[in-house]
């Protein structure tokens, strides 16, 4: 006996008698399908744990209905089961969403006997060899890869294959809490774990299937696979945390989805992050800009300078930045970590900020900055006044001691107990004051995983995601609707719809590997420790995320010549933040960036807000391939980005087949670091050695030989979007330029002839002839100009044009 739906993307049907489920595509072109997929519960009775699979041989069923819900409408059946032994009764909920290809199911248990239970795990979907099967290609060979999603901020995302080993800490208690999305995360070679998503890959044949949760509202949802063998196994569940079940009471999950999906999709997650988002409710006001802005952390407060940020450190970059905003218009200036006596203790300031910080605050906001404040509400430091003096606020194990937040601030910290009314309160005090007392609109929330480590809570109903999830609302009731709210190590499901923006990645360095007290050797395999290496990392595998979850967060931008960086490590940087299009925010002190730094810096403002495509973001460890589509007033163009990761330089070349492009058309390619334009031979450009963590950034456009062509400038990273304004009659050309403050740069142009005459604001200017045929304009303006050219038709451009970069 079976139960089905359909919809016109998928075909669903659940087996009564064996309790397991099959999902399959509806198109014939497409062979996809998982057959036998079974679930079931773990719970702990009296300290002895049960385990058993769903049983639907006596179930009712209640038949297909039509429903909304906040991602969607759906068609929906149920599955109720009878009580089991232990008088535990599970509601089994499958949909098909009608105009998306998503299968939905969740899980609702309750008790209905005599003694409660602990809820250790709902099995959402196991899938083992021999019992069920998955497939993704009409050919028996394969080979396989899973997309991982770390749990938080710091937590590394991206590629795995079977011959490789999980990435884990070796620092024991002194990290592995900031990594906890479950108790025992695996550690054999081929077998991964994913928080919240997930993507199981077939290389060869290119489809691969996304299991997750649409939210995280009521558990973690936990992703895990077994690449080890000749098939995978599959497990998907959400993380009941041994939370209490009474008599009477029901616990539900939220919903599971799951996708077939092809890998070289321009979006291959764009549906499901787009169905999480509206389960959330996400609203990115269309007008809410990515923020740009000063942060104080690196430059005087990290552990990479052992500094202490005093007063006159903050007004004397206010007063700098305050002189320069008519050329670098950033709009948040940020106090981070320092101006507190102890992380727990917030009302309580350090000696350089006796007076508190509403002064600074009013100072700030009259320079024409958005004043803004680190915090972190949930982290607890063993030496707090807070600890000593209500240790009954406390995060505690299940054997009655606090819990271990992992080492910071030369300290094994611990955590505030938020289902703990006074401990809450507290944490919803601290942000009311920073906003209505203190005058800070934008809040930097950190360490907020602290909340969310395996512990017994006071209120022993909740699971770790509720508890969670409810701080975090009554943070964001604290603070307003009108406070920007960017989370920092939270881990990522329950924060979704409740915080602005999200750092993504792990904290960024002043160089390019892990390192504590100056020693790399030993610190350099770490994947969540600060570098430039693991930062950059995550902000490529979590680009997807972007104005659909919120406002990604890359951290700071470190522009002075003072630190262990390459100049290609930060040209890698600049590339990656700005094709990323999320917040900008530099740590410097001002006075150190000459005017080259400074000019860089420009040419990043505004952001290009806009999502890139990543395209091996199966294929390799760290995605070296980057495309970001831009189009205004001089046209449709690409940036195209080809890093190399290695540690030693690397003969590259892009290849616009592997990047998307259309084939038989030839293009012309301008490096933005070289500044330097060529053509497209034989469908490549050769690009010649990248050097090590470097990167060759091109702004690539069809090559129009009748037509004249905006070739990009040093005056924006977009190599384009500095143009407002692009007419073309006869044979003159007329180009609008604009940018805030002084801009000085020059701009290329392909031209149908020879130059007769080039115009800057009017007056006369002599151009460059290159090589490659083009023409290079200085330009040297206040805001805006008007570049107006014009050229004859009897010039014939070159027939043998460079193809690498002079």
């Amino acid at each position: 006996m079976g139960l089905e739906l359909n919809s016109r993307f998928l075909h669903f049907q659940a087996h009564l008698e064996s309790g397991a489920f099959d999902i399959s595509s509806a198109s014939a072109n497409q062979p996809w399908a998982l057959q036998s997929a079974q679930g079931g519960l773990q719970v702990y009775v009296a300290e002895r744990l049960h385990r058993r699979s769903w049983r639907w041989g006596d179930a009712s069923l209640i038949p297909e209905q039509f429903i909304e819900i906040d991602s969607g409408a759906i068609r929906q059946v149920q599955i109720i089961e009878a009580p089991d032994e232990m008088g535990l009764a599970c509601t089994i909920t499958f949909a098909l969403m009608t105009d998306q290809p998503l299968l939905l199911w969740k899980v609702a248990v309750e008790n209905r006997g005599a003694q409660r239970v602990e809820i250790k795990q709902i099995d959402m979907l196991h899938l083992l060899p021999g019992s069920g099967q998955i497939n993704l290609s009409v050919e028996r060979s394969h080979r396989l890869a899973f997309f991982a999603n770390g749990w938080q901020s710091w937590s590394y995302s991206g590629a795995y294959y079977p011959e490789d080993h999980p990435k884990a800490t070796r620092l024991g208690v002194l990290r592995e809490p900031t990594r906890l999305y479950d108790a025992k995360p695996p550690r054999r070679r081929g077998r991964f774990a994913s928080d919240m998503f997930g993507v199981l890959a077939d290389l060869r044949s290119r489809a691969g299937l996304l299991l997750g949760f649409l939210s995280q509202q009521q558990h973690f949802g936990s992703f895990e696979v077994d690449l080890s063998g000749e098939q995978p196994r599959l497990n998907l569940w959400a993380n009941g945390d041994r939370a209490v079940l009474a008599p009477g009471d029901c616990m539900e999950t939220d919903w599971a989805c799951l996708q077939f999906l092809e890998i070289d999709d321009s979006d291959p997650l764009g549906i499901y992050l787009l169905a999480a988002a509206r389960q959330n409710r996400v609203a990115i006001p269309f007008h809410l800009d990515s923020p740009t802005g000063w942060c104080s952390w690196y430059q005087f407060s990290s552990s990479d300078y052992r500094g202490a940020v005093t007063p006159n450190d903050l007004r004397r970059n206010l007063r700098a930045l305050s002189q320069l905003k008519a050329e670098i218009p950033l709009q948040v200036f940020q106090i981070d970590d320092g101006f507190q006596r102890c992380s727990g203790d917030w009302f309580d300031f350090s000696e350089p900020f006796k007076q508190g910080v509403a002064g600074l605050g009013e100072e700030i906001c009259g320079a024409g900055f958005r004043p803004g404040l680190w915090l972190a509400p949930f982290i607890v430091h063993p030496r707090s006044k807070l600890a000593v003096e209500h240790p009954d606020w406390l995060l505690r194990t299940r054997r009655g001691k606090p819990v271990n937040a992992g080492f910071f601030w030369n300290a094994l910290t611990t955590a505030l107990d938020l289902t703990h009314p006074e401990a809450l309160a507290y944490a919803a005090e601290v942000l009311r004051s920073a906003v209505q007392e203190w005058g800070f609109g934008y809040l930097k929330l950190d360490f907020l995983f602290a909340a969310a480590i395996p512990a017994r809570y006071l209120d022993t109903r909740l699971t770790r995601a509720q508890v969670l999830r409810r701080g975090l609302q009554v943070l964001r009731q604290a603070a307003g609707p009108e406070t920007f709210l960017l989370g920092c190590g939270c881990p990522l499901g329950p924060a979704i719809g409740l915080v602005d923006a999200m750092r993504i990645n792990a904290d960024t360095s002043s160089r390019w590997l892990p390192a504590v007290w100056n020693i790399e050797r030993f610190f350099a395999p770490e994947p969540d420790l600060p570098s430039v290496r693991n930062a950059l990392h995550n902000a490529l595998t979590r680009a997807p995320l972007h104005r659909r979850w919120w406002i990604n967060d890359p951290d700071c931008l470190q522009l002075r010549a003072q630190t262990r960086l390459t100049m290609a490590e930060l040209q890698s940087t600049c590339s990656v933040l700005a094709l990323t299009g999320g917040s900008l925010v530099i740590s410097d002190e001002i006075a150190a960036l000459d005017e080259d730094r400074l000019q860089l810096l420009a040419s990043l403002l505004p952001p290009m807000e806009r999502r890139p495509v990543i395209l091996d973001w199966l294929d390799a460890k760290t995605p070296g391939r980057v495309r970001l589509d831009l189009d205004g007033a001089p046209g449709s163009w690409r940036l195209l980005a080809r890093f190399n990761w290695t540690d030693e330089p690397q003969s590259g070349e892009i290849r616009l087949s592997e990047y998307g492009l259309p084939a038989g058309q030839d293009y012309w390619g301008r490096d933005y670091w070289l500044q330097s334009s060529f053509q497209s031979r034989n469908g490549c450009f050769h690009l010649g050695n990248i050097p090590a963590h470097g990167v060759r950034l091109l702004a690539v456009r069809p090559r129009l030989p009748e037509s004249p062509l905006y070739l990009g400038s040093d005056l924006h990273i977009s190599q384009g979007l500095e143009v407002t304004e692009w007419v073309v009659e006869n044979k003159a050309l007329s180009i609008r330029l604009q940018r805030q403050g002084r801009a000085r740069g020059k701009i290329e142009l392909y031209l149908p002839g020879r130059l007769r005459s080039a115009l800057l604001a009017g007056k006369s200017v002599l151009a460059e002839h290159t090589k490659a045929g083009t023409w290079i304009i200085p330009v040297d303006f206040e805001a805006f100009t008007t570049v107006r050219v014009t050229w004859e038709a009897e010039w014939q451009s070159p027939t043998t044009l460079e193809s690498t970069p002079r």
